[in-house]
């Protein structure tokens, strides 16, 4: 009788860990401990690129600030970061006698961006470990405080920069962008379910450049067929596209400060007034978060 050539190897696989695996795997995890002065942290995320979330992040920040909250913006995009020309804040940061950065501050919000501390010719060649590293910096490495919110403006997909912000700090909720088009609710859809598996709460979903307003005779322009969001958590608000937009993200101006009265300016106080009052709910022990299943 011939032998086999080949040998099958069976093996066992265990899927839950026992407490001394689970245990040794935590020892190698860093600590999720609060920020020091900061209240709650806001993570404006879509696993999708180019919707639109640091216009919104920043249009955001500065709409709760005018609400009268102390507020930050950090920018975790660490390779495309765009923080400081959304809000004309070019300069390097000073460092504290405790070697905490100084975010510097603009329409009453600190900021802190990769951009400040690089040129803009400058290309960050970089892998997993220090890129985690640079956000672990910019995080826990400043001096934020004290602040009621603090808003981190995220890269797209699903990797390095939101594992390591749901580890090294307690997220209080996520702002999720979209824009109204199968490819990019798909790929949104993958980033609520990344946070869903962190166990990380949603606010809800801002629904970016659903359409237009024609200057000549008002009426609406809607850009795409009616898509489908059923697979994402509760909508928001609803954006238009307006030049105006593209016009104040490139002077550094955002259009919130710009254009005070405009319909874009009021859905974002809108937004900014609906967060803050989950935020006073959840303080109260009455959360208003979504924690389903996608």
């Amino acid at each position: 009788m011939l032998r086999p050539l080949i040998t099958i190897v069976r093996r066992s696989y265990v899927t839950k860990l026992s407490e001394r695996q689970t245990s040794l795997i935590a020892r190698g995890l860093p600590k999720k401990e609060p920020i020091k002065g900061v209240q709650d942290i806001i993570v404006v995320a879509s696993g999708k690129g180019g919707v639109g979330k640091s216009t919104i992040a920043a249009n955001f920040a500065c709409s709760m600030a005018r609400l009268g909250k102390r507020v930050g913006l950090l920018d975790g995009d660490i390779f495309g970061p765009t923080v400081p020309l959304l809000l004309n804040v070019h300069s390097e940061p000073d460092v504290n006698d405790r070697n905490l950065l100084i975010p510097p501050q603009n329409y009453n919000v600190k900021c802190l961006s990769m951009g400040m501390l690089t040129t803009p010719k400058d290309s960050m060649i970089w892998r997993g470990p220090l890129v985690m590293s640079a956000v672990q910096r910019l995080l826990k490495g400043a001096e934020w405080g004290p602040l009621d919110i603090l808003v981190i403006d995220t890269p797209p997909g699903t990797g390095d920069v939101h594992l390591s912000l749901s580890q090294h700090a307690p997220i209080t909720g996520v702002i999720l962008v979209t824009t109204p088009h199968t490819a990019a609710v798909q790929v949104t859809v993958r980033g609520a379910k990344m946070y869903e598996k962190l166990n990380v709460p949603i606010f809800g979903v801002v629904e970016n450049m659903k359409y237009s307003i024609c200057e000549n005779c008002n009426q609406r322009l809607e850009f795409f067929k009616d898509i489908s969001m059923n697979l994402l958590p509760r909508t928001l608000i609803s954006l238009p596209l307006h030049s105006h937009i593209a016009e104040c993200s490139e002077s550094g101006v955002p259009i919130v400060i710009k254009y005070p009265d405009s319909e874009y300016s009021n859905l974002f106080t809108q937004l900014a007034k609906e967060i803050s009052e989950i935020l006073d709910k959840n303080k109260f022990g009455k959360p208003d978060f979504h924690r389903g299943t996608f």
